[in-house]
């Protein structure tokens, strides 16, 4: 379970933070479920930070864009994968309801559509605020860009009905595949970059700073729920749905109610039959009760709402010939394989390589270049190999050697360090990284190259990490700029990039004047830098936004950061071992320390966290055990955090009250053991109200 937890975090982060998944959406969604199982097997062992206990991670900052809290959490779907999972999810509605097998229970069912989600609130008819997803409690207020998509009404039609003084409607920003495919067309003819697929080409659009770039995107939007509406109502969601149609919002034609499950599996199948002919991309469907008031009855738990469902198409498969498998070396020094594949449409997606994960998995799938192998992807960009369909024989094919990928040779026509492309030949763990030579490490089933910043691509990745947004921010310098800087010898470490001399800048190949002030003058205002984005910006292995904001809140300055051991790392709630151990190791590594250094002797000044002073909890330390009944557990750990309080996830000596609701376990015992007074859910509420 503590695997589960820290590998689901950790996929989280990169597809929803860094925008780089590794692994498909059925993947992630099978040890979603396995950590699932275990927990309703072990419940007392559920850990705090589960990802079955969050609403969502976070999206990528983007560039300028306010962030806004939802009035109403954006929570996630239960999704599943099979007609019995569904019948088993009729079943547990129904007993929550007290409902007989004879009684009808009808659904609302309409395509799971694969774009970017949204949350529209108008007042008095006319588009106020336009929100994403973001990590479902705080989006991205994106309200100037939205108002150029055309099926985004600016004001609510009142011709065929009365139009609410208050509706928040939420659907999904999309391109439809033909839309998609002749405005990539015209970015190649202007010798603009080709895009990824319709959803990231979405997303990235969404997220621009300049409106009037968004309108030259096709992206159309459709509603799928209505969180909030006054001056109006309704008793069930299909005359809802219909009323958005009247106000004008596009409607889809594929939305159908079904007297039972029954029914909404025949509309699930006949929608997986038709998934290439209707134009935009989807990976499955969405089943919710129609009757509102019963959906009110049956609420919601912390990550999802009770009364809908997710019914997931089967992950889409092709085969292809493994052309070759190369290393890519991480930011942070991990040695990654990638394979090569001869380019094959996969859902939509022309894929030419697919992520191997790490040497034991390449084991593990007993590959040799030549196979035949199977590529599945369920929405992902990268796909991943399954398996083998047919396995390399005899002599090579008398080509195969011309039909190397060209990026995969190097100047010379050899095959570039950490490539292996040789008929039938198997991948083997790398022993040096190709880009630098120096000997690799052993972690786990991962290997590293230990060489840090002195490796290129980890100087590159760990310089394009401290620019970055959520660090300091700094977007006059891009991949491409940061690649010239390191040939010309202008960086040997991040930290160079506030050193930079502006005279040996103007001097490089497409570097003018206007650029170099308009990069020193960012430099100059970036220097001064919240905790947080500087944690970011130091790209310490598996600190990110939340983990860097949850250091910043609980420890206050740089200084404290750095200072901290493992034991009072671990006294923080949502700080799991490895981190606790890792940190203060990263911290005394001469390399980083002559990192942070650098930074400090460049100008650059860290901010203190603005933390809760003066509460009524001011100082005091908590540990919440068992359930509680009239809030969870987020909530109370908000509560005693807005009073100045801290919540830690472990007892100590230094805890001054456990919190023990229904079913505490051992750290009741503990606290018990230590002296430390311990609240029962009525004394912590008077504790709370004081």
């Amino acid at each position: 379970m503590h695997w589960l937890v820290g590998e689901l975090a950790r996929h989280d982060r990169l597809y929803h933070v860094e925008g780089r998944p590794e692994i498909s959406d059925a993947e992630y969604d099978r040890l979603f479920r396995e950590l699932a199982e275990l927990e309703q097997a072990h419940p007392r062992d559920v850990l705090p930070d589960s990802p079955t206990r969050r609403v969502g991670a976070a999206l990528p900052e983007g560039q300028g864009l306010a962030r806004a809290r939802h009035e109403v959490p954006m929570l996630s779907i239960d999704s599943l994968f099979s007609a019995e999972e569904v019948r088993d999810f009729e079943t547990r509605v129904r007993r929550f309801l007290a409902l007989g097998a004879e009684e009808p229970l009808a659904w609302v069912c309409e395509p799971k559509l694969d774009g970017v989600s949204a949350a529209l609130t108008y007042v008095d008819g006319l588009l106020a605020r336009a929100l994403t997803r973001g990590d479902g409690e705080v989006g991205e207020d994106v309200t100037a860009n939205l108002r150029t998509v055309r099926a985004i009404p600016l004001r609510l039609s009142d011709a065929r009905r009365a139009a609410p003084s208050l509706l928040e409607v939420r659907g999904e920003v999309i391109m439809e595949r033909g839309a998609f495919e002749r405005f990539n067309a015209e970015r190649i003819a202007r010798g603009e970059p080709e895009l990824a697929n319709p959803r990231n080409a979405t997303a990235g659009a969404v997220r621009r700073t300049d409106p009037a770039e968004v309108a030259r995107y096709p992206l159309t939007f459709h509603p799928w729920a209505v969180v909030r509406v006054e001056g109006v109502s309704f008793s069930r969601y299909q005359h809802l749905a219909e009323a958005l149609a009247d106000w004008g919002f596009a409607e889809l034609g594929l939305r159908e109610v079904c007297a039972d499950v029954e029914a909404c599996l025949a509309y699930h199948a006949r929608l997986e039959a038709r998934r290439f002919e209707i134009p935009f991309e989807m990976d499955g469907v969405v089943a919710k009760l129609d009757d509102l008031a019963l959906r009110e009855r049956l609420g919601t738990t912390a990550r999802a709402v009770r009364w809908q469902y997710a019914h997931k198409f089967a992950a889409l498969e092709a085969t292809s010939t493994l052309r070759a498998i190369e290393v890519q070396v991480g930011r942070n020094g991990r040695l990654t394989p990638r394979a090569h594949v001869d380019p094959v449409e996969v859902g939509g997606v022309t894929v030419t390589h697919a992520t191997l994960h790490n040497a034991e998995h390449v084991a593990a799938l007993a590959l040799s270049i030549g196979d035949a192998v199977f590529l599945r992807r369920a929405g992902d960009v990268i796909p991943q190999i399954t398996g083998v369909a047919k396995s390399a024989s005899g002599r090579a094919p008398s080509d195969w050697a011309a039909r190397v990928p060209p990026e995969l040779l190097g100047p010379d026509g050899a095959l570039r360090a950490g490539v292996t492309a040789q008929w039938r030949a198997h991948f083997e763990a790398p022993r040096a990284c190709p880009a630098c030579g120096k000997a690799s490490v052993a972690s786990g089933k991962y290997w590293l190259c230990p060489n840090g910043i002195a490796c290129p691509p980890q100087l590159v990745g760990r310089t394009e990490q401290l620019v970055a947004q959520s660090a300091f921010d700094i977007d006059q310098l891009g991949e491409k700029r940061i690649l010239q800087l390191v040939e010309h010898g202008y960086l040997q470490s991040p930290a160079d990039v506030f050193h930079l001399d502006p005279e040996k800048l103007v001097e490089i190949e497409r570097w003018g004047e206007k650029s170099v002030a308009k990069l020193v003058e960012q430099l100059a205002a970036r220097r001064s830098i919240p905790l947080e984005r500087f944690l970011v910006a130091l790209c310490i292995p598996d600190v990110g936004v939340a983990t860097a904001k949850l250091l910043a809140q609980h420890l206050g300055t740089f200084e404290q950061v750095r200072a901290a051991s493992e034991e009072a790392l671990l006294h923080i709630d949502g700080i799991g071992p490895e981190l606790a151990r890792g940190l203060p190791a990263w911290f005394a590594d001469a390399g980083n320390q002559a990192l942070v250094s650098r930074l400090l002797a460049g100008g650059v000044s860290v901010n203190e966290a603005t933390r809760a002073a003066g509460g009524a909890l001011s100082g005091k330390t908590f540990v919440l055990t068992g359930t509680l009944v009239s809030m969870g557990r987020a909530e109370a750990k908000h509560a005693i955090e807005e009073r100045g309080g801290r919540v830690a996830s472990s007892v100590s000596a230094k805890t001054d009250y456990v919190v023990a609701g229904a079913e505490a376990g051992s750290k009741l015992k503990k606290a018990q053991e230590l002296g430390i007074q311990v609240l029962d859910e009525a004394a912590f509420g008077a504790l709370l109200a004081r």
